[in-house]
C-alpha cells in the first residue's frame, strides 16, 4: 500500500498531512467518484487528488490537439470559435468525441467552410480569418475528414 501526502494542512488534525490511499483511490474512481468528491473525501485539494490519480495510473491521457491546431494560439485567441471547433473535431478524430450539441457545431463551422471553398489562417496578432483554400487542400477539411472517419467506425 501506497500513501500520497500533499503538503498544507487539512484534515483537521494538527501536524498530520493527510494522505491518499492508491488502493481506496481506484476503488472510488471506479466508483465514479468525482475529482471535487474525492477531494472532500480525502481532504486534500482537487489538485491533490489529481496528482494523485496521475501517479497511480488512473487519469485519463491527455488528447493532442497538434494536429488540428498547428499554430501557438496567443491567449486571447484559444478559447475563440475557430480554436474551440478544430479542437472539438480532433477530439472526435481521437475516439473522444465532445457533447453532442458541441461536436455538431463543429462538424456544421468545418462543413459550411469546405463546402464554401475555404480555410482558416492563423497570426497571432490578428487570431483566425477565413481564407481561399489553397489547391492542394485545406486543413479544416483534413481536420473534419479525421474527425468523420472516426466517427463513422465507431
Amino acid at each position: 500500500m501506497h500513501a500520497y501526502t500533499e503538503s498544507g494542512s487539512g484534515g483537521g488534525q494538527v501536524g498530520r498531512k493527510p494522505t491518499i490511499d492508491r488502493e481506496e483511490l481506484a476503488r472510488r474512481v471506479a466508483e465514479g467518484m468525482s475529482v471535487q468528491e474525492l477531494a472532500a473525501h480525502f481532504g486534500v485539494s482537487e489538485s491533490g487528488v489529481l496528482q494523485a490519480k496521475r501517479a497511480a495510473g488512473l487519469a485519463k491521457p491527455m488528447l493532442d490537439h497538434s494536429a488540428a491546431l498547428p499554430w501557438k494560439l496567443a491567449r486571447e485567441h484559444a478559447q475563440s470559435g475557430p480554436a474551440t471547433n478544430l479542437r472539438n473535431l480532433s477530439a472526435a478524430a481521437q475516439g473522444k468525441p465532445p457533447a453532442a450539441e458541441r461536436l455538431n457545431t463543429a462538424l456544421r463551422w468545418a462543413q459550411r467552410l469546405v463546402d464554401a471553398g475555404l480555410d482558416v489562417r492563423y497570426d497571432a496578432a490578428g487570431g483566425f480569418t477565413e481564407v481561399p483554400a489553397a489547391p492542394q487542400g485545406s486543413h479544416v477539411a483534413s481536420v473534419l475528414a479525421a474527425a468523420r472517419k472516426a466517427l463513422d467506425t465507431r
